[in-house]
């Protein structure tokens, strides 16, 4: 039985170059689906995961982040004045009562490893996930959720995989697997060439980590791009616990890519309840002319 996961990490410091010019003054992660930004929908899925500290990993130009979960009290007058009770409760329900954020500022740009390892001080001796926002996973229940339950039955780190085609596992952390001892990784490489992949089975945007990830970090070095990989450290660890691949229930959107975006924008209004069937209609009406 694993210990009960109440910590989530969020690397966000992250320049969003391919964004630009949107991401110019304006985080990433800050890009709206219909009406919620993309680290809200990542902030909820880890709250319905059970997690009551939210770690943010920033970087400069990232203030939007904090100032979105914090309150803003004139915004919530200027509600209640209006009698908009409904986006009254939406605007305070971001944060739950219980739940705590921190942030942490991670001073170069050094990979997503070594944004990990700027939340060790949060984290401590604790389990906790990892949540990438790009990846936006959409689900009857929450991919961290599905990760959790996964974690609870056997102990060990759980990563989340999908299945990619081979000719893009260079953009991707790719693992093998023991398929006869519940899909225990047994290699992770980062961004391996198509003809030396030891798979086609990729590492998405959702880890749940034990502490022990941390001295594997500091260790390795630079990597893959001069940068902290995560993948490194994840490959030692191998050596040391058990680590295992889950592929999750759910539709995943890269919204790091523009077609990705644009895919996940789409889904979501269609299930909008405000949106969903007059979208639809018009997207009818744009294909049929």
């Amino acid at each position: 039985m694993g210990q009960t996961v109440r910590a989530a990490v969020f690397p966000v410091a992250g320049r969003g170059t391919r964004f630009l010019p949107a991401t110019k003054a304006s985080p990433k992660e800050m890009l709206p689906i219909v009406d919620k930004p993309l680290i809200q929908y990542a902030v909820e899925e880890a709250i319905e995961a059970g997690a009551t500290k939210l770690v943010f990993v920033t970087g400069s130009s990232k203030r939007a982040i904090e100032d979105h979960f914090d309150t803003d009290t004139a915004l919530e007058q200027a509600l209640t004045a209006s009698g908009k009770t409904d986006l009254l409760q939406s605007i305070r329900d971001i944060v739950p009562a219980g739940v705590t954020c921190i942030y942490i500022r991670q001073g170069e740009p050094l990979g997503l490893g070594h944004a990990v390892l700027c939340a060790r001080p949060a984290i401590g001796e604790e389990p906790f996930f990892v949540h990438l926002a790009d990846d936006l996973i959409a689900g009857e229940t929450g991919c961290l959720s599905q990760m959790a339950t996964e974690y609870d039955r056997h102990g060990g780190c759980v990563v989340a995989v999908e299945t990619v085609p081979r000719e893009s596992t260079s953009n991707y952390g790719i693992v093998a697997v023991d398929e006869n001892s519940q899909n225990r990784i047994t290699q992770i490489v980062e961004k391996p060439a198509p003809d030396e992949a030891p798979s086609d089975s990729a590492v998405v945007g959702r880890y749940l980590l034990t502490h022990r990830i941390f001295d594997k970090l500091e260790r390795i070095g630079e990597g893959a791009g001069g940068e902290i990989q995560l993948t490194d450290g994840i490959a030692d660890l191998l050596d040391e616990e058990a680590i295992y691949a889950y592929s999750f229930d759910g539709t995943r959107y890269d919204c790091g890519s523009k077609l990705g975006y644009l895919q996940a924008t789409v889904a979501y209004g269609l299930e909008h309840p405000d949106t969903g069937p007059e979208f639809r209609e018009h997207l009818k009406d744009m294909l049929s002319d």
